[in-house]
């Protein structure tokens, strides 16, 4: 699935679930070693692992991050599947 982003640095991310688990997350843009960073940390996690430690995670003064805006992807993933 592709996800544009919105209020972060990255443009888009794009995942695989499979099982439940996420797999192959990728960030368009952003920080490249934190968008690294948290690709590689939750491949293979559960999806609703996932959103419960990222959403509501802020970047700085703004009111979304790469890891809020990837439980927002996920989120939208689970209510089209």
């Amino acid at each position: 699935m592709r996800y544009f982003t919105k209020g972060v640095c990255s443009s888009a991310i794009d995942f695989d679930v499979d099982g439940g688990k996420l797999k192959n997350v990728k960030f368009t843009g952003g920080c490249s070693g934190n968008t690294q960073g948290v690709a590689s940390l939750v491949e293979g996690m559960d999806v609703d692992e996932v959103i419960k430690r990222c959403e509501n995670i802020k970047c700085g003064f703004k009111n979304t991050s790469c890891p809020d805006q990837l439980a927002k992807a996920l989120k939208e993933y689970k209510q089209q599947n």
